[in-house]
């Protein structure tokens, strides 16, 4: 179902235009041309975001915002403002707003805010609340349970990540937390906004991989009027949107090398300019990074500035791979499934002997976010009260088979892509090597050490750590070893 967007603008052609923009990219879209006539559509449309302009001919955005925040709390509004009324919309952001386009519209900045403003952590709880309330007959233990985007769980790794997040949150530490991706890092960053003295402050999260060379400085700091090519407004950065709460820049060993060192000004001093200003601007704002990669490494090969990384790393938190939490593994499972029950409106109550045994085995190399995807996908597909294991996707049930296919027209060691279509390979039985042009004392050796570290892997739940102090050898041997005889994945 296509996501609704109510636009409230009293230029006719605007209007046009961004429903025109908007249902191509696959919105559904209702316009109005006066305040009165779009919160009149608020009760009919049930938008999940409003793009309202800031002054319009009987009532201003404020107004607007205000009203829906009252009655429809989850609706995201983005305020559509002038260059001289930047200032009047940080100040309507403080009061619920999720962000502001200036004008002239850029189709990419909108289609981009859009999306972030939709897929907010933020929007997505209060979204659930208003679930639970329209839902009382839900069990009280399993709505207490969906409060939050994230949950710890209760096994040791899991309570302990929880007691790294409850003793720094109320300091003003600046935080370090790694994990592979999909492992919940941005969400362990907003509980520790959410549990610290600055819980009423905003909380600005910014992906520093999805962010061009170019325009990492504009984001972080913000820029002028005619600074550079393309800059035709001013821009507030996210730094200044962070004001007073917390920034959470993820995967910020991508930064540019530059960057990196006005970050660190601004980290030091508390102060920052304009991209093309010369006005110091105070900021008041709790850093926490996260990083799918060791930092102090990335420091040692200059891609990561040192004094940078010793600036950051005032506390880190490693975040555990799903892999490692398998007393947790159902509790995961059963979060995202009364979750995706609320928004579609089912009542799936749980899984199968078969779908349980197929999770517990299965390595989780996209972490949380894979989980929720496939539970996402499998209840849907699911028309009964159980997810069984014909709702779940092939590579999940032949994980073991896929790791080992390779084409059947070559006996090399390349690993292949991702088949599209199982008839173009064929199974290589999950105990040997594949077969050799020619037997001898080397390929055995080799085919022996395959099995080993298989095995051991098995034994370990792919836990590479663990793997390589069973096999008596360091990870980085482990990883050439496994690259070598197509184990890397």
């Amino acid at each position: 179902m296509a996501q609704k967007i109510l636009v409230i603008d009293d230029d006719t052609d605007i209007c046009l235009l961004l429903r025109r923009f908007l249902t191509k990219n696959g919105f559904e879209v209702a316009i109005a041309h006066s305040g009165v006539s779009g919160l009149a559509l608020l009760e009919e449309f049930r938008p999940h975001l409003v793009l309202t302009d800031f002054r319009l001919g009987d009532i201003d955005g404020e107004t607007i915002l205000l009203r829906i925040k009252e009655k429809f709390p989850s609706v995201m509004v983005l305020i559509i403002t002038g260059y001289s009324d930047i200032k009047i919309a940080i100040n309507v952001m403080k009061k619920g707003a999720f962000d502001y386009i200036t004008k002239p519209l850029f189709p990419d900045e909108i289609l981009m805010t859009i999306r972030k403003a939709l897929d907010s952590p933020s929007r997505y709880e209060t979204q659930q609340k208003e679930n639970r309330e329209d839902n009382p007959s839900l069990p009280e233990t399993r709505r207490k349970t969906i409060q939050t985007q994230y949950i710890f769980g209760n096994g040791p790794e899991s309570s302990y990540l929880y007691k790294q997040v409850d003793l720094v949150a109320p300091t003003n530490y600046s935080v370090l937390i790694y994990g592979e991706s999909g492992s919940g890092k941005e969400a362990v960053a907003l509980e520790i906004h959410k549990r610290s003295k600055r819980a009423s402050g905003p909380f600005v999260a910014m992906d520093c991989g999805a962010i061009s060379r170019e325009l990492a400085a504009s984001e972080l700091f913000g820029h002028e009027k005619g600074s550079f090519t393309g800059a035709l407004n001013q821009k507030i950065g996210h730094f200044e949107m962070a004001n007073g709460g917390t920034l959470f820049l993820d995967e910020v060993g991508n930064l540019p090398y530059d960057v990196q060192v006005s970050l660190l000004r601004v980290v030091q001093e508390r102060k920052l300019r304009h991209i093309g200003g010369n006005r110091e601007i105070e900021v008041d704002v709790r850093i926490v990074v996260a990083s799918n990669e060791h930092l102090v490494e990335a420091a040692r090969r200059g891609k990561f500035r040192e004094d940078l990384y010793y600036r950051l790393n005032e506390f880190n938190i490693d975040v555990p791979p799903l892999r490692e939490r398998r007393s947790d593994l159902m509790l995961f499972a059963q979060f995202f499934l009364d979750k995706t029950n609320l928004e579609l409106g089912k009542n799936v109550r749980g899984f199968s002997r078969e779908v349980e045994k197929a999770f517990s085995e299965y390595p989780w190399p996209g972490n949380l976010r894979e989980m929720r995807n496939v539970i996402k996908r499998s209840t849907l597909l699911t028309d009964g009260e159980y997810i069984d294991a014909r709702a779940l996707p092939f590579e999940l049930l032949n994980y073991d088979k896929l790791l080992f296919l390779e084409p059947a027209a070559t006996t090399n060691y390349t690993a292949p892509e991702p088949p599209i279509s199982m008839a173009a390979y064929e199974p290589v039985a999950a105990t040997k090597l594949p077969a050799a042009s020619k037997v001898d004392l080397k390929s055995a050796a080799l085919e022996a050490e395959y099995e080993m570290i298989l095995n051991v892997l098995k034994q370990v739940n792919f836990n590479k750590s663990k793997a390589a102090q069973a096999l008596g050898i360091d990870r980085k041997t482990l990883y050439n070893k496994m690259k070598h005889i197509n184990l890397s994945n």
